[in-house]
């Protein structure tokens, strides 16, 4: 889908169905690139996901959670005091 708006006084309005397609709620910051003679606007929360994505794709497939294995320890050095 396509969608047009103004820019008056340096500010735009985003598309009421494009805020609701990506769940941006008043408050949330946007992260503006010039890319290739492109605006390119993303939401923080977007650009978490695809940095987890990255991560993710550099674990095995099952590998233990470290924050698990974390946990655990502290678990077992708190059950020894």
């Amino acid at each position: 889908m396509t969608f047009t708006s103004s820019v008056s006084n340096g500010r735009t309005v985003i598309p009421s169905v494009l805020r609701q397609e990506l769940n941006i709620q008043d408050g949330d910051q946007l992260i503006w690139q010039s890319r290739n003679g492109e605006l390119v606007v993303t939401t923080r929360r977007a650009q978490l996901a695809k940095a987890q994505a990255l991560f993710q794709s550099f674990a095995p497939a099952n590998a233990v959670s470290a924050a698990d294995q974390l946990i655990a320890e502290r678990r077992r050095a708190a059950e020894s005091e």
